[in-house]
């Protein structure tokens, strides 16, 4: 797998919510001057993966070669609404992204995952139709709050996730927003930046009074639902 140009590199940080002062104390004192770039989002996630938990499997075996499949979506609606596609591919410390984007996806408690795969793979090319057909089970949907931070020099991105769901998807024909899987309070701090851009990152977090965690959502997801 060849590392795109555009590739980028994320570090990410797990905090107790009880902490979640400290993080935003360390925004706002920052040399780098970071500001709130865009209104917060709510954000929810369709994580595909095989039957045989392969995007899950790699990740516990530490591949430095892998790949999830998510769906996204924003707004109030637990419901899959249009959103993206989304491949995320990683190799060793760089990541980036395929997109597929779905302009009409109307569903409700009765609409299917069938049909859902149906109606995204109508919508989206050869490639993305591929994906979704090598990794065809929807294991779980989360959902969270995202709070946006850019540095004044537009380097660096921050992203604070807040109040995480969880629906377990593996067991019936219709997605379940209804019964949750039990999480911990916590506060997922993630630093974004180009893989130019490794030396100012490291300075940038160097003084965060939280220690670095290696935290994937969809791992911690799946360990609160199997």
């Amino acid at each position: 797998m060849l590392v795109p140009e555009g590739s980028r590199q994320e570090i990410k940080f797990v905090t107790n919510l009880r902490d979640a002062d400290v993080v935003y104390q360390w925004l706002r004192l920052h040399p780098l001057a970071f500001t709130e770039a865009y209104p917060m989002r709510i954000v929810h996630n369709i994580y595909f993966d095989t039957y045989e938990y392969s995007a899950y499997a790699e990740n516990l075996a530490g591949v430095s070669d892998r790949t999830k499949v998510r769906y996204r979506w924003y707004g109030d609606s637990l419901l899959p609404q249009a959103g993206k596609l989304e491949i995320k591919q990683k190799r060793n410390q760089f990541g980036w992204k395929l997109l597929y984007k779905v302009n009409d996806l109307a569903t409700n408690e009765q609409t299917t995952w069938k049909q859902i795969r149906q109606s995204i793979r109508s919508q989206i090319d050869h490639e993305g139709a591929l994906w979704l057909d090598q990794n065809p089970w929807a294991v779980m949907i989360n959902h969270y709050r995202r709070y946006y931070y850019l540095s004044a020099c537009g380097r660096i991105r921050v992203t604070l996730d807040f109040d995480q769901m969880v629906w377990d998807q593996r067991k019936g024909p219709r997605p379940n927003v209804r019964l949750k899987a039990n999480l911990p309070e916590t506060v997922v701090v993630e630093c974004k930046f180009d893989r130019k851009e490794r030396d100012l990152a490291t300075q940038v977090l160097n003084g965060l009074p939280i220690r670095v965690a290696r935290h994937s959502k969809y791992m911690n997801a799946v360990t609160a639902i199997i």
